[in-house]
């Protein structure tokens, strides 16, 4: 019988326990010889977005330091100083899906050097211009990466994929299922460590896949 294994990743490059998870999700993909599909989450898109003030400024502080002190990830706190600012994630969103559409192949490292830039560089992600550069440095030329990035297909497919993660069940991030043939089983919902998450992904193939589960699993970076 054909295996037909799949991780499914609901991410946002906008949420913070997102960027803590970035570490987790890196190290299982070089854990694991099962593909990762990364869908864009939808944090706060469009109609969805918030201006900055002053207690919302205070929460997500709050929550910053809860994911630095848990995950060690670096964090620039002077991003949400910006005057007549809109926590709009819908432009992260979009050039995640750009880059999936693209480049199917970077999409996991370019959301986690989208969540960098966010959180550790203080970088605006709700301006196109940024995403000229970030693209340059997968190799994509930034002109063209923005051209369709600001396309309406990628607007459409992007609130598809907003679809798709709450379809799964994901109304928060980060959320990982194992697609095992149709069925997507849940490993985590919510930011987890790496270990127990190995622990239970070894469980659940030695369970339901015996005879193959050793040869899903990398040794070192061979796989």
């Amino acid at each position: 019988m054909t295996m037909d294994l799949e991780f499914i990743y609901v991410g946002d490059p906008m949420c913070s326990w997102c960027w803590g998870f970035a570490p987790v999700i890196e190290q299982l993909d070089r854990r694991f010889a099962i593909p990762v599909r990364v869908v864009a989450g939808g944090l706060r898109p469009g109609d969805a977005a918030e201006p900055m003030s002053d207690r919302m400024r205070e929460v997500l502080l709050h929550h910053w330091d809860q994911v630095a002190d848990r995950t060690g990830q670096p964090f620039d706190r002077s991003g949400l100083d910006r005057e007549d600012w809109t926590y709009d994630t819908m432009k992260a969103d979009t050039a995640l899906v750009t880059m999936r559409t693209l480049e199917p192949d970077h999409v996991l490292p370019f959301l986690t050097r989208l969540q960098r830039a966010f959180y550790a560089e203080a970088t605006d992600l709700t301006d196109s211009a940024v995403y000229s550069d970030l693209a340059a440095e997968f190799g994509i030329d930034g002109d063209s990466f923005v051209d369709v990035l600001e396309s309406e297909e990628m607007f459409r497919t992007t609130w598809h994929d907003f679809a798709e993660a709450r379809s799964l069940g994901a109304t928060g991030f980060p959320s990982l299922y194992l697609r095992d043939d149709s069925v997507p089983y849940t490993v985590t919902r919510g930011y987890y460590p790496y270990e127990p998450l190995e622990e239970a992904i070894l469980g659940f193939l030695e369970e339901r896949h015996p005879v193959e589960a050793a040869g899903l699993v990398c040794d070192g970076e061979i796989c």
